[in-house]
């Protein structure tokens, strides 16, 4: 079956100048490949014509599929439709099912409905127009030379929802889509990219050709994805991950491509433990990081967030003289912290954190990026001292995934 090969072109001053982060383009290139269409190329450029004509005609001349994201709004920095018209030698028409659609979306709120948005419900004569159900800017699809290209609102939770309920069941139907693309992934924490590679080398050099392997790092942890694209079954993709795990059971924390965060959830969900956190230097990243899931509220149960010793001391119970002796940036302290949190919650399990996060309160003993972490469980009290480089957020970052990452290695043990 051919392979159906598409570009992604999302268009925006915002995102070139740093104003908005390009999640759309990562979010569409995981759903296209998961619906058979392979992303070789993601393209961004701005609001200006002769910038959106080159990158179309360009994409036209190699893909399937150019998916087009932003400048469909109402005002006159938003030149995309226009533009495509243009390149498609077509013209704009007044369209009363998009027109009536519109009425409908702002109808208690009229004073939106003014010139600059009747302008939405002017459509390409030659597209077809598909239905964008939460926003005013339609779904166009463009055909040229047996090439698709579909454009899209720049909006992230518009383009998902358009994605979603039109664009991929069109594409399927037009298409003939057969999602032959598999992924399977194996996240594994508590061992550097390189270490693994070495430890899994043998394995990696026995891999049949038609099974492709991709090291995926990132703040501590690396996801193995295996990937075949039409030449490999999901059982045969299985069989390698049954012949992989035995190697590196120690350190991996999940079968599927989840955040650590979202994986801990999932356990004390699945085991009915619960959980709290006693954070200094993370300042509630480990918080925010624990009640991210939906349904978090089963198993965490809340944190204290005690970056003064004062609240260490009343409110965690760490003692006085550990503070005096060994600092609040200890395995003493951060042993205590836990053990409190986890008194006072009364949880199966707690985690906490103390540390200097910089850029200022380091010594030639305790440099900033130094990080105490404790994890208090039904066992015992384990502690561990890591080292972070980077600025402030992202010591504190890595500290926070670094604690859920220890407790989750602790399990394996088990």
């Amino acid at each position: 079956m051919k392979t159906i090969l598409a570009e992604i072109i999302s268009i925006g001053d915002e995102l070139l100048i740093g104003q908005v982060v390009n999640t759309n383009a990562t979010w569409m290139a995981q759903v296209l490949n998961h619906a058979g269409i392979t992303v070789v190329q993601v393209t961004t450029v701005r609001d200006d014509r002769q910038a959106i004509w080159n990158a179309v005609s360009a994409a036209m001349s190699r893909v399937d599929v150019v998916l087009t994201t932003g400048g469909l709004g109402p005002t006159k920095d938003d030149i995309t439709k226009m533009v495509l018209c243009d390149y498609f030698h077509t013209r704009l028409v007044e369209d009363l099912r998009v027109r009536a659609h519109v009425h409908a979306l702002y109808k208690n709120r009229p004073e939106v409905l003014n010139t600059l948005t009747a302008t939405q419900w002017m459509v390409p004569s030659h597209a077809t127009i598909l239905t964008n159900r939460v926003g005013s800017a339609p779904i166009m699809v463009f055909g040229k030379d047996k090439r698709l290209l579909v454009s899209m609102p720049g909006v992230p939770h518009e383009m998902q929802i358009a994605m979603n309920e039109q664009v991929l069941p069109f594409l399927h139907e037009q298409l003939q889509l057969s999602a032959d693309i598999i992924h399977r992934t194996v996240v594994v924490y508590g061992i550097p990219e390189s270490t693994l590679a070495l430890k899994i080398e043998k394995w990696e050099k026995a891999l049949p050709k038609s099974i492709h392997l991709a090291y995926l790092p990132k703040q501590g942890v690396v996801r193995l994805r295996l990937s075949s694209y039409g030449e490999a079954t999901a059982e045969q993709i299985d069989k390698q991950i049954d012949t992989l795990l035995p190697l590196i059971r120690e350190n991996v924390i999940a079968g599927e491509d989840i955040a650590p965060n979202e994986v801990l959830g999932k356990w004390l969900t699945n085991s009915h433990h619960t959980i709290a956190t006693a954070e200094s230097c993370t300042g509630g990243r480990l918080a925010a990081l624990l009640n991210e899931q939906s349904g978090s509220s089963a198993y965490y149960m809340g944190s204290v967030v005690a970056y003064d010793n004062s609240v260490k001391q009343q409110v965690l119970g760490v003692r006085a003289e550990t503070l005096a002796t060994d600092g609040a940036v200890s395995e003493a302290c951060v042993r205590q912290m836990a053990e409190g949190v986890r008194r006072l919650l009364h949880t199966d399990y707690a985690i906490a954190t103390s540390g200097i996060a910089g850029p200022t309160g380091g010594s030639p003993d305790k440099p900033v990026g130094t990080v105490w972490i404790a994890w208090a469980t039904p066992e015992g009290t384990f502690a561990e001292c890591r080292h972070f480089s980077g600025d402030r957020q992202q010591i504190t970052q890595n500290a926070a995934m670094a604690a859920i990452g220890k407790l989750l290695l602790s399990f394996n043990s088990k």
